[in-house]
């Protein structure tokens, strides 16, 4: 019983520094998206709250918490309420499974990558609980597209996620990354090139797919039409304010962060070095996984002030007809290609 308790407490208090650490990191992550925004269209950015506007994210989060909380008079109260909860809560409960480095991981289960799959398959759950209780046209619209939108794009995020399971032999995501030691660089001789050994490079076609999917999974530009201010004001979060509609930005901004994790796990070497050799190897793995995660995340910021939103029969069209028959055609060229120079793991 000792011990159990014990497992237990030691459990919770991992959760819990996982949780403050992340929590920090997603809110600096914000001000990094308006930063990067603003460098782009030529403009400061945050620059008042705090040495150059660094606090701006947790005045932000001070103003939300001290508003009050106002419900439509016809929505329904408690699936109002509990939506952005639900959304929140799927967001920060991926990461039990993520390792940041080697054995820094909550949950270091076999089955870590379905784990991530299912909770991000329940992320659509709380954006239709949230448009549908909201009992307004604009929310239920946004609602709905959400629903289309993010099971269209699972489907080709299910089959990248296959193409890099063949290449690995495992469904645990340490033992993914650690897949991504040997590879190319160990075939051609240098294996301290150790950045050849990722997967984006075999697997190109299928990092770009999964990226573009992730991009529409987490509702991110041009992908955003759940939420689409131009037609939906603020699409599913129309009648949300202070902090419910903060626990629903929070969600969204955790998933995106989760969504970045993944990436460098499954394509760019999670904590591995790109060099294998001093001083790139004196460098901890947690730091190479932070800077992968930030790299991506970098990438989702350019996306999301370069490219004009899509046209929600283009979005549909995307990732029916192009994506799903392309990851399709990889996942059978890959698994032939394993089996036919008996490269399978």
């Amino acid at each position: 019983m000792l011990d159990m308790a014990i497992t237990v407490a030691i459990i919770t208090a991992q959760s819990l520094a996982l949780l403050v650490v992340l929590l920090v990191f997603v809110a600096y992550l914000i001000y990094a998206d308006r930063k990067i925004w603003a460098a782009v269209q030529m403009r400061r950015g945050p620059n008042v709250v705090g040495p150059w506007g660094l606090l701006q994210s947790f005045a932000d989060m001070l103003k939300f918490v001290f508003k009050e909380v106002v419900i439509p008079s016809g929505a329904n109260k408690g699936v109002y309420l509990l939506a952005p909860i639900v959304t929140c809560t799927l967001g920060l409960a991926g990461w039990a499974v993520v390792p940041v480095a080697e054995n820094w991981v909550v949950a270091d289960i076999n089955v870590g990558i379905l784990y991530l799959f299912a909770i991000s398959s329940l992320g659509v759950y709380g954006v239709i609980m949230g448009g549908w209780a909201s009992n307004s046209k604009y929310p239920f619209l946004g609602a709905l597209r959400s629903a289309a939108q993010m099971v269209s794009y699972e489907v080709s995020i299910g089959f990248v996620i296959i193409t890099v399971l063949l290449c690995a032999g495992s469904l645990n995501l340490s033992e993914i990354v650690m897949a991504q030691k040997t590879g190319l660089a160990t075939v051609i001789g240098l294996p301290w090139l150790s950045f050849l050994n990722w997967y984006f490079i075999p697997l190109f076609p299928m990092f770009i797919i999964f990226f573009v999917s992730a991009l529409a999974e987490t509702n991110r530009p041009p992908f955003d039409l759940p939420e689409a201010e131009s037609e939906l004001v603020a699409g599913f979060m129309v009648e949300y304010s202070s902090t419910p509609y903060m626990l629903f930005m929070l969600g969204e901004y955790a998933s995106i962060v989760l969504m970045c994790a993944i990436t460098s796990l499954l394509f760019l070497g999670g904590w591995l070095a790109p060099f294998d050799f001093a001083p790139f190897t004196w460098v901890p793995g947690v730091i190479w996984f932070i800077l992968k995660t930030c790299f991506v995340f970098f990438m989702f910021a350019m996306v999301k002030a370069i490219v004009p939103r899509y046209r929600y029969d283009q979005l549909m069209r995307l990732g029916w007809k192009v994506f799903l028959p392309l990851s399709l055609f990889y996942v059978a060229l890959v698994a032939g290609v394993l089996t036919a120079f008996g490269w399978a793991p």
